[in-house]
């Protein structure tokens, strides 16, 4: 049994794999939580109460002589709410009819469910036993019901909480967060994802200070400046030891998650949609679902819990049809063409690839409407006749015919002003009547909070997948979200728009992804712009970053791979002088580097030599052979690209037989030092065979030799001369014995 009640002392233990969560009802008929961590007895933890004591100024909890610490200020909350001595940041707060905010929710009942029940309207966690914990306001007939959902085979716990009216009032939610969790210390750091275009994904751990810190979004959408991620550590914790505790919400709209430092030694994490602007009118006999929070736990450092995170991902939340099976291995038409993705154009470069393994071709943006720039035609979804005069139909048969998988770009919640769609529906657009909405890359957002918009979208995509043979979808979303309004909602109700845009993009999630069940779905959003677990829920990859410079790729996807699996990040060998940096890199140091991923390839392919070409098929012979560590395998950082002149992870399978070492040395120095990296994850009484091809290096070593003599990186090549800047470094490791 994951959940267990002791009815004696009304403590309850959630067991995961390597972890305990344990919260009791204490003698205020508050759920208190008590601790989460590595997993313990189920012990009486009552001993640790006498922490809780209050100092003279207090507010002792209504009804209650203040004594021994009965102040809602001291408590560990399982859920927290303003009002009632509690001046830390509270998870819920509700406007009442008369204006009071006051509300002070008790235990009433629990239900353990053998399987966690669908989040209504929401991307969640699939199964796991849960705990269902029902809390009744003292001063009306309000509820809360507080959701926990453990897995025996994963660190993790699932939380999301349901506001219920069962009054005969209206009753406006002020702030509905998905989770408290009260951690003991007040000396930690805080691990969160800074965003930027071209430069997703960089860490950044900052020192906690008393009081509040809060990393948010307000433009709707989830990653475009930070991730809806965070995980609290000890000062101490390192890449490989020490506690980190993760926290990871599933939703793709503007979000708030805070860390508050109190002055009872404790640490407060609290967080979910976003309350600034926001507000939801809640009617008689309605529930509010917040979004789901991934709670994760790991004693073996930020590593540890990067694992926890990806084996509960791929087993439990990627979209279960495709998370398990190799990915579409694509040439893009992006950094070929542009917009320039006529026939003539494309048919050369699907000519070349044949033959070298690479099985999808996807057509980006610039084949329909007037979409012959970025100025137009966003949103008619129809094939120009002015490029594809014959329709899409000869160059997917032509791309069939070369035994590859045909794939399409779509936009679909973006609009162009010049467009058939805007001249026609000018109010689907978000914008304010009476005045002029903000443009941004020439488009702007159609109002999917709206069902007849909606209904547009899923028609005009669905006539193109039906009416074509296509196999793979790749789905932009390229500008932020600005005025906040939409023409369909009463002014009461405009505060509610984020939270609404997200329910509506899952809404088209639900009717096209599974529409369409047989086509493989990614996700873009002008590169990493949102790269969540929602999103993943859907779309088994993400393009981690319109950012393909092989350096700069080192970084983007380190910090991707703190809470996200190697399989969802999508990753392309592209051309060099890089797109975006203008940097020139080694051919195998961008597939090197690409494979640490779901790969592919965007460039020009009748444009490289044929050298190159036959390059391009050991590429994708060596990925393949690589494809089920990136599915499935463990994954250790060695070396920090953020702080260091290297990059190198080793990928291990979870039987531990066979693993890939993949380092880079960023600048070449002559006369440099030597340098060792330290594989990790290897059985240390195994006996294994190290090969690098390239430095025709073959050695048996133990298990436990690799992980801590090392392997050292060559200074010189075979030939005697400086590797030059930005060279990879692969070990191909198997086990003998």
């Amino acid at each position: 049994m994951a959940i267990y009640f002791n009815p004696e002392t009304k403590f309850f233990y959630l067991e995961g794999k390597n972890i305990s969560y344990v919260f009791g009802i204490n003698r205020t008929g508050f759920p208190e939580h008590y601790y989460f961590g590595t997993r313990i007895g189920r012990d009486d933890l009552t001993y640790t109460y006498e922490a809780n004591i209050g100092d003279s100024g207090e507010a002792a909890i209504p009804g209650k002589v203040h004594a021994g610490g009965l102040s809602y200020n001291v408590y560990r909350s399982e859920v927290s709410f303003y009002g009632n001595g509690e001046f830390r940041e509270c998870s819920l707060q509700l406007l009442q009819k008369n204006g009071s905010r006051l509300n002070e929710f008790l235990y009433e009942t629990h239900e353990i469910l053998a399987e966690k029940p669908a989040l209504a309207g929401m991307p969640s966690m699939r199964g796991g036993e849960t705990l269902k914990l029902t809390l009744k306001d003292k001063f009306s007939e309000m509820r809360v019901h507080l959701f926990y959902t453990v897995y025996d085979d994963a660190s993790v716990i699932a939380r999301h909480m349901e506001i219920e009216s069962c009054t005969d009032e209206d009753v406006k939610i002020l702030r509905a967060y998905s989770f408290t969790l009260d951690v003991v210390g007040s000396d930690h750091d805080l691990l969160t994802i800074e965003n930027a275009w071209a430069r997703e994904g960089k860490p950044e751990r900052t020192p906690l200070p008393h009081g509040i810190v809060c990393v948010d979004e307000k433009s709707a959408s989830s990653t475009r400046r930070h991730s809806p991620a965070m995980a609290l550590i000890s000062k101490n914790t390192t890449e490989d030891f020490g506690p980190a505790l993760g926290v990871n919400l599933i939703y793709s709209a503007s979000y708030a998650l805070k860390a508050e430092v109190g002055t009872k030694g404790y640490t407060r994490l609290t967080g979910g949609i976003n309350d600034f602007d926001f507000t939801w009118e809640l009617s008689a006999g309605e529930t509010f679902a917040t979004p789901e929070v991934v709670l994760a736990y790991s004693n073996e450092g930020i590593g540890g819990m990067s694992r926890e995170y990806h084996d509960a991902y791929r087993k439990y939340l990627i979209n279960e049809r495709f998370a398990n099976i190799p990915h579409p291995l694509v040439i893009n038409s992006w950094e070929a063409v542009y917009f320039g993705c006529t026939p003539e154009r494309l048919l050369p470069i699907i000519d070349a690839v044949r033959g070298t393994g690479i099985d999808t071709f996807v057509l980006d943006d610039g084949w329909f409407g007037a979409r012959r720039n970025d100025k137009a035609g966003l949103g008619d979804w129809t094939v120009s006749p002015e490029v594809f005069p014959d329709g899409l139909t000869p160059v997917i048969d032509y791309v069939h015919d070369a035994g590859m998988k045909f794939g399409i770009w779509f936009e679909p919640e973006m609009v162009n002003p010049d467009s058939d769609l805007y001249r026609a529906h000018p109010d689907w657009a978000i914008s304010v009547p009476g005045t002029e909405p903000c443009v941004s890359r020439r488009q702007l957002v159609l109002d999917i909070t709206r069902e007849d918009v909606r209904d547009y979208i899923v028609e005009a995509v669905s006539k193109i997948l039906r009416e074509n043979e296509i196999d793979y979808v790749k789905w932009d979303f390229n500008r932020a979200i600005t005025e906040n309004f939409s023409r369909a909602l009463p002014a009461g109700k405009q505060q509610e728009f984020h939270h609404r845009y997200a329910l509506g993009l899952y809404d088209l999630c639900e009717r096209l992804v599974n529409g369409f069940p047989h086509i493989f779905f990614e996700g873009c959003a002008g590169g990493g712009g949102r790269f969540d677990p929602a999103i993943l829920y859907y779309f088994p990859q993400i393009w981690a970053s319109d950012d393909t410079d092989a350096y700069m790729r080192t970084q983007i996807q380190y910090g991707t791979s703190l809470f996200y699996p190697l399989s969802a990040i999508s990753c392309h060998t592209s051309i060099c002088p890089n797109h975006q940096t203008e940097r020139t890199t080694p051919f195998s140091t961008r597939a090197n580097i690409a494979h640490l991923g779901a790969t592919g390839y965007e460039l020009d392919t009748t444009k490289i030599t044929p050298e190159e070409l036959d390059e391009i098929k050991l590429q994708v012979a060596e990925y393949r052979e690589m494809e089920d560590l990136v599915l499935h395998g463990d994954l250790y950082r060695m070396e920090n690209t953020f702080d260091s002149n290297y990059f190198a992870v080793t990928v291990v399978s979870k039987d531990k037989a066979k693993a890939k070492v993949t380092a880079m040395r960023a600048l070449c120095r002559p006369n440099d030092e030597h340098k060792r990296i330290f594989p990790r994850g290897l059985d240390v009484n195994a006996v294994y065979e190290v090969v690098n091809k390239e430095y025709e290096l073959c050695l048996r070593l133990s298990g436990a030799s690799i992980m801590n003599v090392g392997l050292v990186l060559p200074l010189k090549t075979a030939g005697g001369k400086m590797p030059g800047d930005f060279k990879t470094f692969v070990f191909d490791i198997k086990k003998v014995y």
